[in-house]
């Protein structure tokens, strides 16, 4: 029978053909069909040759075909068939498709449907023939009578398309089925369900089956829906990202994450390679993911930034139109995640509404770790944000050799997060990829090189740390070598933070080391100063850091050491014998700087005592190096005074006199070195061993004493320096004896800090030592006499004390604290000075003064972070115990002395120790406060003792020492003294936790201080109040405070109307007469500022949030998009209760008569703030009105409270403004001067008042269009605002040429009219010009 269908085919008629089928049954003619094509003969002739004896016209025909249809995609998906027939049987499907009457094509989809729902497809073969059956369906435009009802194809093609996405898919189909609709043509509507079907399939998938299914999603995006396809790509990403790092079960999301994070993050990174590529192809996607990122940077930026998100944005600045654009979104997301971080942080009225979310920085760092599998193409984009973020954010300016950070104190932290999170992104990479190492160490030494007049402490930082990390990878690095030829050109600062960043590259590399010291010996007889400077720097750091064999181990030594350090020390005995070598050549090329400059010779005899510190095998030879030096200056007869050629220190060249040697540094070195050795070295001595050293030490104790003896000897006639002296900075006679007072001030310090050292408390060495310190000080008050009202170069020069921090520490700690009966008639001679305590408190000031503004002290161990740390705590200890025994009450009761008490010197180191402790040393705090605790308990119970506690306890302290002070009498009060407890006060409190019962102690007690306590001293008033305001804004919002302080300077200043009378107030006695204005005012308005600005930024949120919710919506259930109006709802009402109390604060202050100045300026702009941020509450609710079905009551509420109590009396206000500059010509018409000034200062405050106009102008138009939405009449509130047309009213201008010819008198009245007349007239003046002309 097959064979007669065959040759009938052939015929050029097909009647015969048509009545041989139809007496065929079909069940026969199937059969015949599945015989042929499971034995692979030519079904392909056999099928055309059915179709072409079944035309569609006829009835018959096209059911035939229908059943044809059936049977061969029930073939198809059998499996039976090879795949060249099943294809060549599709192939003819297809092309046979459009023949078709529409209602059979309709029930051939449904077939498909029904397939689909009961999963009864076996391969999904047959889904090659579905888009090409829509398409048909949908070509068709009659109407197609089938089933329920009679709609036309495109009508149908929906409805089948509908029933598609409703239907269940298979998980084996799921990616087939999102392949076969890219060929069908989707309307919007269709587009956006399909895509929503394929998103929610995700989660039904195994993880390696997702990159293909996204393939298939991102073709298909290019019909449209290309937001909502990245969305959701994100969104599934993120939510396993959250899972696989929360380590959860399976069950709450998907039977998928079973995978592991490995295989999850390789998954990520084939996903992200597709989206890249299909953007090359489709511009537009990569247009739509910017856009969207954007919009959600804007509000709940943890909805859109995940790692996944960032991944992708970094792998997109591969392509070169997106770069820019985003590492710019990049970079604004850094920055306002870090800004947002801290408003929340410094606001609880946030911190209750707005949940804390994660940073976006630690979404970078999670990106840079999870770029470890594979992630190449996010590699280049991270080191690329790395040094974008360290080149946009780092210092911007060196002042004095240190970096200075410009801007706010919040743009400055946010700046310095924002270059550190750089610094961690590049380091932790360089840790991960080996391949990028080369290129992020070359990016570093350039910037390094090449930034000398920007601060590179960033990146030097960022190299040590790298170098740290991996010294013996680096060893071979040939940039390293290349940045050493440059060394000479790069300034001192650089030059050492660079070695000191490579020295463990130096310890493991000898021919890195060789070529820096070739660069370091050709420095060394450079022309310029800066290069011999570096070269000497450099040499001292090699000394330092390279052993020499049998010297001391550096725990002996005390010097704290990195840890890469300790495993590159590990040498064998023969490099300690080349180091001993090595580091004698190089004290060597060091003699000939003894030679040179004193800048030189002083960076020598700083570096010498780290030197004998690290390597004690090198102490004879540096020791005998600078006992040469000193005997050029000592004069060895007994009797001969001075005993110090002083005049050899100071060279005169030409016009020009300036310091040689500087002698005082060169005794302090010998003087540290000699203590040092005698303390380390002699006591491991054994037998006969370094006698010829002992013989050098005990000669340079002799030559000390022998110095000291004669120092005290001396007068000042020996040194010819009488008070007759000229001491002038014009001549060289002068200049020469400024210096050599220096000089002498200075060895008169190291000579006070070696008898201390070897006094063992003897009254005779005390006695000495007074007399150095008689002989000091009468230097050092001529100096200060002669320097008259100018300070001279020399004096300013003379406040670095040659004194060590160790000194000072045992010196106030012996002054004050020794009680040992044996030291007492040796201590109590040096008691007996005054001046003497004094000035050993002063030098404490001066070394902590000194740690704040550079980073470290001068002196032995001064670089040493630990030591200077273990210094501050003795010194503070004293210092804390000093103060609070003797007052400074006490103290200036007993004796009036010029200048300050020591008790107040007390308290003035004190401020400064804490506020270093928290700037250097905020992870040893505990520590800190723990050492400062005298009344010290075991170990176990220290432990449970929190730092609230401790710092809870200090504050006691100081809060009894300011209520005593407070409750003395107004003219013992010392407002130096208040001004620094509360410094302390605020310093202490920023360590209580804010929900800890002692910070509410805190917060209650300086309220109770504000609220008691009326005193009339304005700085004093202005930190009591910004402490307060810093303690409240931690606890609760500030905005009832502010009215009640409006009310009390209200209350003060009285009214702008002179005729109403004021209830005064007194909710805060802090307020008076004297601190109302500008003080307190000021304040209050800064503080208003700050609530503003949160509830700005709260708008900004809840807007963005309702704008993220809107897209979404269509797509969700009913309940998930109701689900946003309540978490926005507390924050409304916060919103309003924050700007309800703030109009109550503004209609107090803005009826206030505030004098003329800052006060007026700061209200009228603040107004304005106030206005702009009520026009954006109301722009909001303008955009949600329609989700809400109207306006909440509290929001009418708050309209009407705006409308009766702020802008009517705003333009009040105004007026009152504007007669002040009418007033002014009254004044003293003599000074016309001051009247000039005056009227600047009135010109300059009334220049914000069009500002203010113009917001409560936008605020009512708004007003007025939220009316109408809402239908709720909100102007009903709103009285009329003031008339400022500008057209010609005849009366007036009648009444104006009037006035003109009569006398000018009338003018006078203009100042005391209404504010509606006088701007009703000024136009018409304007007018009357153009009239006349």
């Amino acid at each position: 029978m097959d064979l007669k269908i065959l040759s009938l085919a052939t015929d050029k008629t097909t009647d015969k053909l048509q009545e041989c089928l139809q007496t065929l049954k079909t069940d026969d003619l199937t059969n015949l069909l599945q015989d042929q094509a499971v034995k692979g003969r030519e079904v392909g002739a056999f099928l055309r040759a059915i179709f072409k004896g079944s035309p569609c016209s006829e009835e018959d025909g096209a059911h035939r075909r229908y059943k044809i249809y059936s049977c061969c995609i029930q073939l198809v998906e059998s499996g039976d068939l090879q795949q060249e027939v099943a294809s060549e049987i599709l192939g003819l499907l297809m092309l046979e498709v459009h023949h078709f009457p529409g209602p059979l094509l309709v029930e051939l989809a449904n077939e498909f449907v029904g397939a689909i729902r009961e999963d009864s497809l076996v391969n999904g073969k047959s889904l090659e023939l579905l888009p090409i059956i829509l398409t048909a369906v949908a070509t068709k435009k009659e109407v197609l009578a089938c089933g329920k009802g009679d709609s036309n194809g495109e009508e149908w093609k929906r409805q089948l398309i509908d029933d598609l996405c409703s239907v269940r898919w298979a998980q084996r189909y799921v990616i087939q089925l999102t392949s076969m609709f890219k060929d069908v043509r989707l309307t919007t509507e269709e587009m956006d369900l399909v895509v929503a079907k394929v998103l929610m399939m995700f989660s039904k998938l195994n993880l390696q089956e997702i990159p293909p299914l996204v393939y298939q999603l991102l073709v298909l995006s290019s019909k449209g829906s290309r937001r909502s396809v990245l969305d959701g790509i994100i969104a599934f990403f993120r939510e396993l990202d959250k899972q696989q790092s929360k380590e959860q079960s399976s069950d709450e999301l998907s039977e998928l994450v079973t995978a592991t994070a490995d295989e999850l993050h390789h998954v990520e990174g084939t996903v992200i390679l597709h989206i890249v590529f299909a953007i090359k192809l489709d511009c537009e996607l990569g247009r739509e993911l910017l856009k969207h990122l954007k919009a959600g940077q804007q509000g709940d930026s943890s909805k859109c930034f995940c790692p996944f998100s960032i991944a992708l944005l970094l792998s997109l600045t591969r392509i070169q139109r997106f770069e820019e654009q985003v590492f710019d979104l990049l970079k604004t997301s850094v920055v306002k995640s870090f800004k947002d971080l801290q408003l929340l942080q410094g606001s609880k009225f946030l911190q209750t509404l707005v949940p804390q979310r994660t940073c976006v920085s630690t979404m970078i760092l999670e990106v840079v770790k999870n770029s470890v599998h594979s992630w190449d193409h996010v590699t280049q984009g991270l080191i690329e944000l790395g040094f974008i973020l360290m080149d946009s954010y780092g210092p911007k300016k060196i002042l004095d050799g240190k970096a200075v950070e410009l801007g706010s104190s919040l743009s400055k932290m946010t700046n310095q997060h924002a270059c550190k999170l750089g610094a961690n992104i590049l380091l932790e990479t360089f840790k991960i990829h080996e391949m990028v190492r080369q290129e992020i160490l070359e990016q570093v030494l350039n910037r390094v090189v090449t930034r000398t007049s920007s601060p590179i402490n960033h990146f030097l930082d960022l190299l040590s740390d790298i170098i740290t990390y991996a010294p013996l990878v680096l060893q071979s690095c040939s940039k390293v070598t290349e940045t050493f030829d440059y060394l000479s050109f790069l300034p001192l600062q650089t030059v050492q933070g660079l070695l000191k960043a490579v020295q463990p590259l130096l310890k493991v590399s000898m021919s890195m080391r060789d070529s820096l010291i070739l660069v370091l010996r050709k420095a060394m007889f450079a022309s310029q100063l800066d290069a011999r400077k570096s070269a000497v720097a450099g040499f001292l750091l090699l000394l330092k850091n390279f052993k020499v064999l049998g010297s001391l181990s550096s725990s002996q030594c005390s010097q704290s050491i990195g840890v890469t350090q300790v495993h590159v020390d590990v040498h064998s005995r023969y490099n300690s014998v080349a180091n001993e070598t090595f580091c004698l050549e190089i004290i060597d090329s060091l003699k000939r700087c003894l030679g040179q400059q004193a800048d030189i010779r002083l960076m020598l005899y700083e570096g010498f005592y780290d030197v004998l510190r690290r390597n004690s095998q090198l102490a004879n030879s540096i020791m005998q190096t600078l006992f040469s030096q000193l005997k050029q200056y000592y004069e060895p007869e007994p009797d001969l005074l001075p005993p110090l050629k002083l005049g050899a220190c100071v060279l005169t060249q030409g016009s020009q006199t300036f310091l040689q040697e500087p002698l005082d540094h060169l005794l302090s070195c010998i003087q540290h070195c000699l203590a040092w050795y005698k303390n380390k070295v002699i006591p491991l001595q054994q037998g006969d061993e370094g006698e010829e050293e002992e013989e050098l030490y005990h000669e340079l104790d002799d030559m000390l004493e022998s110095i000291t003896v004669r120092m005290i000897k001396s007068e000042l006639e020996d040194f010819e320096l009488d008070k007759s002296a000229d001491f002038s900075q014009s001549s060289d006679v002068g200049i020469k004896n400024n210096i050599c007072a220096c000089l002498i001030m200075g060895v008169c310090e190291v000579l006070i800090e070696y008898n201390f050292s070897i006094s063992n408390f003897s009254k005779s060495k005390s006695e000495e030592i007074l007399s150095l310190f008689m002989c000091y000080k009468k230097f050092s008050d001529m100096l200060s006499e002669k320097a008259g009202k100018g300070k001279t170069k020399m004096a300013s020069k003379t406040s670095d004390s040659l004194l060590s921090m160790k000194f000072v520490s045992d010196l106030l700690t012996a002054l004050f604290r020794d009680s040992i009966q044996s030291h007492e008639e040796s201590l109590s001679v040096l008691r007996s000075s005054s001046e003497f305590m004094h000035y050993a408190v002063t030098v404490a000031l001066q070394k902590v003064q000194q740690l704040i503004r550079r980073g470290h002290v001068s002196g032995p161990d001064g670089q040493n972070p630990d030591k200077v740390f273990q210094h501050l705590c003795d010194i503070t200890r004293v210092l804390l115990w000093r103060y609070t025994s003797i007052p400074t009450s006490v103290e200036e009761s007993g004796k009036k002395e010029k200048g300050k008490s020591i008790s107040l010197l007390c308290l003035e180191c004190l401020q400064k120790t804490f506020s270093a402790v928290q700037q250097f040393y905020q992870p040893k705090t505990q520590q800190f406060l723990r050492a400062l605790d005298v009344m010290s308990t075991e170990e176990g119970e220290e432990a449970g003792v929190t730092v609230t506690q401790r710092a809870s306890f200090q504050t006691r302290q100081f809060q009894r020492s300011l209520l005593n002070l407070l409750s003395s009498e107004e003219e013992d009060f010392n407002s130096k003294e208040a001004l620094l407890l509360i410094t302390i006060l605020s310093t202490l409190s920023r360590l209580l936790e804010p929900s800890s019962p002692q910070f509410v102690q805190m917060l209650s007690w300086t309220s109770k201080i504000c609220k008691e306590y009326s005193l009339e001293d304005a700085s004093f008033c202005k930190s009591l109040m910004t402490l307060f305001f810093s303690l409240h804004v931690l606890y609760k919002s500030p905005v009832t405070l502010l009215r009640d302080l409006a009310q009390d300077i209200h209350g003060q200043l009285g009214d702008i109307d002179q005729d109403v009378e004021i209830e005064k107030t007194d909710h805060f006695a802090m307020v008076n007469l004297r601190t109302a204005a500008p003080t307190v005012c000021l304040l209050v308005l800064s503080q208003a500022e700050k609530v503003l600005e949160e509830v700005d930024w709260l708008i900004t949120k809840i807007k963005c949030s309702v704008n993220q919710e809107t897209p979404s919506d269509e797509m969700t259930p009913d309940g998930a998009s109701s689900q946003a109006i309540p978490s926005t709802l507390h924050i409304e009402k916060a919103i309003i209760m924050q700007l309800g109390t703030l109009v109550t604060f503004f209609h107090e202050l803005v009826q206030t008569a505030l004098p003329s100045g800052s006060c007026v300026d700061t209200l009228l702009k603040d107004l304005s703030k106030i206005y702009s941020t009520l026009t954006a509450f109301v722009k909001y609710y303008l955009q949600v009105c329609q989700n809400f079905k109207g306006i909440p009551n509290t929001v009418e509420k708050l309209v009407k409270l705006s409308g009766s109590h702020l802008t009517p009396v705003c333009y009040s206000f105004i007026s009152y403004v504007q007669n002040k500059r009418n007033n002014i010509p009254k004044c003293q018409e003599k000074e016309k001067a001051a009247a000039g000034t005056i009227m600047a200062k009135v010109l300059r405050e009334t220049k914000p008042i069009p500002n203010l106009v113009f917001a409560i102008e936008q605020y009512e138009k708004f007003l007025i269009q939220l009316s109408k939405k809402s239908k709720v009449n909100l102007m009903q509130h709103m009285k009329l605002s003031t008339s400022r047309d500008f057209k010609i009213k005849g009366n007036i201008l009648d009444m104006v040429l009037r006035e003109d010819e009569e006398d000018d008198d009338e003018e006078n009245e203009e100042g005391t009219a209404s504010a509606h007349t006088q701007q009703d007239r000024e136009p018409a003046k304007k007018k009357r010009k153009k009239c006349l002309s």
